[in-house]
């Protein structure tokens, strides 16, 4: 009797609990991704919003208060300064630089200053971007934005959905990704608009595929290492956030180059 009444796992049991606990990982997991998305959209919208505001403050209407002139817009000194003088190479390379900074500090620092060092990257990004408003005409940035905005959240869904394992794509995009950074530097100095061509188009494969691989990592990182939550998992996210962002970001960029109208 004794063994009788004792409470046996059923199969039935045992299936029920594997239901429970994959629901509460796919809750999890969803709750996991809207907060890097989250983050992410914070991190575009500062861009978006220094980005503009910097170009404001360098471009005037007053033909009294202008140094120079560009592309039929009159700039402020601050203008003709962060444009055309060496301060637009720091402002180029700051974002770089914060980078590696965010990236080798992300393990060891508390999650409110890794939130605050990603908001300070996406405000320097911004600054850095605000030279795209003397290049291309306000409508087709516009346009190119909400083009890769449908694009990225496309491919990004697939890397949530999809059954294919990814991973082996990862060294092949890496190495896509270091030949892009290779020849946009030697175009630099060559100035090749056939090169450039090439490696915008080349720059929209390389990170449409990044967008849906890394989507799929961090989903497999949360699955596997992440569950546990806490500091772990918020330091977790904001590094995806960053992740997304900067596939996003280039993805934009690589794409204004292809369908950016000029400015005359």
């Amino acid at each position: 009797m004794t063994d009788f009444n004792r409470n046996h796992a059923t199969p039935f049991g045992d299936a029920a609990g594997r239901v429970d606990a994959a629901a509460a990982i796919d809750a999890g997991l969803r709750s996991h991704m809207l907060r890097i998305y989250n983050y992410m959209t914070v991190g575009l919208a500062i861009t978006g919003f220094v980005a503009l505001g910097v170009y404001m403050a360098a471009i005037t209407t007053d033909p009294a208060s202008a140094v120079m002139q560009y592309k039929g817009l009159q700039l402020t000194a601050f203008g003709q300064a962060i444009f055309f003088t060496w301060l637009r190479w720091v402002l180029a390379f700051a974002p770089v630089i914060m980078v590696f900074v965010f990236s080798a500090s992300i393990e060891r620092v508390a999650p409110a200053k890794a939130h605050v060092l990603f908001w300070v990257f996406s405000a320097l990004m911004g600054a850095s971007l605000s030279s795209i408003f003397l290049v291309y005409t306000h409508t087709s940035i516009v346009r190119v934005f909400f083009l890769t905005a449908a694009s990225f959240g496309a491919l990004s869904l697939y890397g949530y959905t999809t059954r294919r394992d990814m991973t082996a794509m990862g060294s092949f995009l890496f190495m896509g990704l270091i030949g892009i950074l290779g020849a946009s530097l030697i175009n630099l100095f060559v100035q090749s608009s056939a090169m450039q061509f090439l490696i915008s188009v080349v720059g929209v494969l390389v990170f449409a595929g990044l967008t849906a691989w890394d989507t799929q990592q961090l989903k497999n990182e949360y699955v596997y290492n992440l569950r546990a939550g806490g500091d772990v998992a918020e330091r977790a996210a904001i590094s995806g956030a960053l992740r997304l962002y900067l596939d996003f970001i280039n993805l934009f960029i690589m794409l204004l180059q292809l369908f950016g109208g000029n400015r005359e």
